[in-house]
């Protein structure tokens, strides 16, 4: 059985990526919801419609484990879709919680960066609001680098200029860490270290999201032992196009050259 990956658009390339180096032998689905795209300047609920109508479609694919590569639908829904189908269900999040544990130096703050929508909701707040007892912590939604991956646009010419500007009102020397809490941010890594002092800690929850699931899979003896293959979705459509297929290909290339 396959693998799911679900995400609004290409953001959750980021975390299949890592996905494939701990587990090389799986199937997947890759499902990007690109009629919908982007989620995080919509009403929760018009987005709850569009998750729940990706996942029962995935279902059908008879996948043994979905994962929500994406920080939005997660917040979003990822308590009623566990509730609703019978097999695991793996989301993400801002990697806050380790990050503010591991934040050694008190003096230097975090910053969080995400979609408006994640950044509006009351889970993530409450554990913010739980953990950061020295109030180190600092929200900022940057919608446009979901846009600029979305057009395939990585460019330093045209990325780094709309960055300096979203950060013009913070003194960038005083952060230990950036939390990526969008999955289309990590195609940014490269360029956000630019921006920021030579020992930032630019993290992201992919790596943790892959391992998680590798864990689950252990625990119900799920895991295969064959060649890994993808197949791709759009909105429910298979991608069997080469110039769409192509665009896949040369997201991984992007990674193979930040990572």
């Amino acid at each position: 059985m396959k693998i799911g990956f679900f995400d609004s658009g290409i953001g959750g390339i980021t975390v299949l990526y890592d996905t494939l180096k701990i587990l090389p032998n799986e199937d997947y689905i890759y499902y990007a919801d690109t009629l919908n795209v982007p989620y995080g300047n919509k009403s929760k609920n018009e987005v709850r419609k569009y998750i729940f109508n990706a996942i029962d479609f995935i279902i059908k694919q008879e996948v043994k484990a979905i994962v929500i590569a994406c920080n939005t639908a997660t917040s979003i829904a990822i308590e009623d879709l566990r509730g609703k189908y019978n097999i695991p269900i793996i989301g993400m999040e801002p990697a806050v919680k380790p990050t503010i544990e591991k934040n050694e130096d008190r003096s230097k703050r975090v910053l969080v960066t995400a979609t408006a929508l994640t950044l509006k909701e009351e889970k993530l707040h409450n554990l913010i609001t739980s953990l950061d007892k020295e109030h180190v912590v600092d929200l900022l939604p940057l919608p446009g680098l979901v846009d600029y991956s979305e057009r395939l646009e990585f460019s330093e010419s045209k990325v780094l200029p709309y960055l300096e500007e979203q950060l013009l009102k913070y003194d960038v020397s005083n952060y230990e860490t950036v939390v990526l809490g969008c999955t289309h941010f990590s195609y940014y890594k490269d360029i956000f270290r630019k921006l920021f002092s030579p020992d930032i800690n630019i993290i992201d929850g992919n790596y943790g999201t892959a391992n998680n699931l590798k864990k689950i899979l252990e625990e119900i003896n799920q895991l295969n032992d064959g060649c890994s293959h993808i197949d791709f979705y759009n909105s429910g459509l298979k991608v069997e196009d080469k110039a769409e297929l192509d665009k896949y290909s040369r997201l991984f290339k992007r990674l193979d050259s930040i990572c």
